[in-house]
């Protein structure tokens, strides 16, 4: 199938390893052209070196100034721009509510949730001059599920969704659409990460809460980067014109969080 996705200019927040890695990649075998920040210079340098054409940009979408500044030298350099995808994100902390301090709680949600606010703002004028203007939002099966001892992460991953709806609302005379991702467990060293700490909060073996976890989930395995790239390159594309203000579940039927 050709997703006719061929100079499609696109800005990939946290591009440089992980989902954001797969999504660029997908990207570039399909003809698109792409920018990308990410706070890890080192991954983001090894990603220049491998991809000499993508644009790179050390940056920190909590940071509104400093993404406005990333978004507007992208598309000057692009030309412009088609589709923005807002990947940055972080676990958060794994504990009690009593026992998470504002500063981490703020930090989830300044990444997970405000960042995605900055790159659309930066991004609007651009898309609204595109011919096939698009924006897809990471949220996560967290955002519509409870999620005990993540709630600073949920509570991120839940306004993902509110901004996703709101937006495609107020962006659909622009022929703008915007839809939110809603990845389960997303095979990698983060989500073992999330699942170590939850191990260690309540005292069960790693491979006891990994079966759990999976009891709730009908394909019973890892969703991978990959599955949520081949989503969002098709939401990206002209075939993926009109479907707009969802929330996408790639979760092997995931019908609970542990």
């Amino acid at each position: 199938m050709d997703l006719a996705l061929q100079g499609l200019r696109v800005f990939v927040s946290a591009g440089a390893s992980g989902i954001g890695l797969a999504i660029v990649e997908s990207f570039l075998t399909e003809g698109a052209e792409i920018a990308t920040c990410d706070v890890d210079e080192a991954s983001l340098n090894a990603l220049a070196q491998k991809y000499p054409n993508i644009h790179t940009y050390l940056c920190d979408v909590s940071d509104s100034g400093a993404i406005q500044g990333v978004i507007h030298s992208a598309a000057a350099q692009m030309g412009g721009l088609d589709c923005l995808v807002n990947n940055a994100g972080i676990a958060g902390p794994t504990a009690k509510i009593e026992d998470i301090d504002d500063a981490a709680w703020q930090s989830c949600l300044d990444i997970c949730l405000n960042g995605q606010f900055y790159c659309v703002k930066a991004a609007l004028s651009y898309l609204r001059e595109s011919s096939n203007p698009s924006i897809v939002n990471l949220s996560s099966a967290a955002g519509k599920y409870g999620f005990a001892l993540r709630t600073p992460y949920a509570a991120a991953k839940w306004g993902v969704i509110g901004l996703t709806k709101s937006l495609s609302i107020e962006l659909g005379e622009d022929n703008i659409r915007v839809n939110a991702i809603l990845p389960g467990l997303v095979a990698g060293e983060r989500q073992r990460r999330v699942m170590e700490a939850k191990s260690q909060q309540l005292g069960v073996p790693f491979a006891e809460i990994e079966a759990a976890a999976f009891s709730f989930s009908s394909m019973k395995d890892y969703v991978t980067a990959q599955h949520l790239a081949d989503q969002i390159l098709f939401l990206a594309s002209p075939r993926g014109k009109m479907i707009s203000g969802q929330a996408l579940s790639i979760d092997g039927d995931t019908k609970m969080l542990l």
